[in-house]
Formats: structure tokens, sequence, C-alpha cells
């Protein structure tokens, strides 16, 4: 028979080792090998070889041999979106549960400063499609600011303008009620969403106005909403219907199998 070969990326995203994009950040570095050799981007493999990272064997499972799964996550100010941190400060992935094969890939990340919604798969396929910009998936933030804020403002950041990263604009802004009266002299609230994740997008905007932002949290994944029910540092996982209109988003066919519960 016939041996088959895919791209390393590809390869190794679709058995849950990380979204394709993180595996080419890894190639770049140097941090990945096969076979005992530094891999190369779009380097063809089969499966029968050996990958290892940062000098660590990888063990790759057969591909959908683990049903496929999302995990919401209500990530608290003070995490980072990283593994392991050379300084010692917490990671969200110290919170998660256990899978029996492949690893937790992130869809997507939120800065040390930002709190809310964040969504983890084992499937890295899936990843790279949810975050990759031409789905243009929406993410909804709220987001308290200090500094004035009037019309000309927010039309300014409907309109969008020109960060060191490219254009960026808010595809919607809505200003939201607070109980606290007091604050409001001196802050403003409102519901932000754009369509693409870039580094600290919304705060660089805001800045671009002349704003600071004092607080920022995601409450909204394209059609995952953050439950009020979830405390901040709980996890869950997606429902079968939750994540069958997740994956309608981006056209991929539904998983019907029994999800398994993490340990």
């Amino acid at each position: 028979m016939k041996q088959e070969y895919e791209r390393i990326q590809k390869f190794l995203a679709s058995r849950g080792i990380a979204s394709r994009r993180q595996i080419e950040v890894w190639i770049e570095e140097g941090r990945l090998r096969v076979n005992g050799k530094p891999a190369e981007i779009g380097q063809r493999v089969s499966g029968h070889e050996s990958f290892s990272l940062d000098g660590r064997t990888l063990r790759v499972a057969a591909e959908q041999e683990s049903p496929r799964m999302v995990l919401m996550y209500h990530k608290p100010v003070g995490e980072i979106c990283t593994r392991k941190d050379e300084e010692g400060r917490p990671t969200v992935f110290r919170r998660l549960p256990r899978i029996h094969q492949g690893r937790w890939v992130a869809i997507g990340r939120l800065d040390i400063n930002t709190a809310g919604l964040l969504l983890f798969t084992n499937d890295g396929a899936l990843a790279n499609k949810l975050m990759h910009p031409s789905t243009e998936i929406e993410r909804e933030y709220w987001v308290r600011v200090a500094g004035e804020v009037n019309e000309e403002t927010l039309q300014a950041l409907r309109k969008g303008m020109m960060l060191e990263d490219g254009f960026a604009k808010f595809d919607d802004i809505q200003p939201l009620q607070t109980l606290n009266d007091d604050d409001t002299q001196y802050n403003r609230y409102y519901s932000v969403v754009l369509k693409e994740g870039r580094n600290r997008e919304v705060r660089r905007l805001w800045e671009a106005v002349g704003c600071q932002v004092s607080r920022l949290k995601r409450i909204r994944y394209g059609n995952v909403s953050l439950p009020k029910s979830l405390p901040a540092g709980k996890h869950r996982l997606l429902e079968p219907r939750e994540l069958s209109d997740l994956m309608a988003l981006v056209r991929t066919k539904p998983v019907r199998d029994k999800m398994p519960r993490p340990r």
C-alpha cells in the first residue's frame, strides 16, 4: 500500500498538538524536530516519524482518535496565555482538566490584564479555522475607558484608523449602563465588537483616540457567550449543540460522537 504523506503543520494540528500557526512558530524557532532533525515548514510526514518539542517526545495520537471537544474558560486578570512562563506567573493552562490524548489548544488569546471568555479545543485544525482572519468571527468585549468620549470619538472608532500593524476598527459600539453613578463621572462603559484578534487591538484603538482602557473583559467569541453562572477561574465543556453551532461558523461538519469528560 502506498504511504500517504501530509504537511507537518496540518498533520500535528489535526491530532491536537497545537494550531497550525503555533506549529509554524515552533519550526521557525528550531524547537520542533522530526527523527532528531530540525523540522521544516511544509515538510511532509506520514506519522511513522518520531517528533520532539524542546527535546521532549511528542506523543501523537491517530487522527480523530479522540472526539472533538471545546472548553470554555473564564479567565481572571493576572493569568497569561502561555503554557509556561519564565517569570513564574500563573498561566491559564494550569486550571484546565487533563485529557487522555493530545492537549488543549487555545483559540485566540487574552493579555494578562484582560479577563473573560477563552475557548480551548483538542482539535488544532478547528482552532486554526476559528482564529483565521478570513472567517471574520466576532469577538465582543465590555470595556471601561477613562477620557473624553463624544459622538465624534465613537464615529472615529467605527470608521477605523491605521495602527502600527494595519487598519483597525470596531464593527459595533454600544454604551453600557452602570449602577454606580459616581463612577460615570470619570469613566465610560461600552460594548465593542471586532472581527479579528490582533495583539491588544481593543486597547490600542481606544488609545488612538486619546482614551485609556482601565478594565477589559471578553464576553463573547462567535456565537459562544460567557455564562453569568461561570465564575472566574472555572471552566466547562461546550454541550453538543453549542459545539455544533460553533463549528457551523467555519462550515465544519459536526462530530456527533458522545463527548467524553476530561479527568
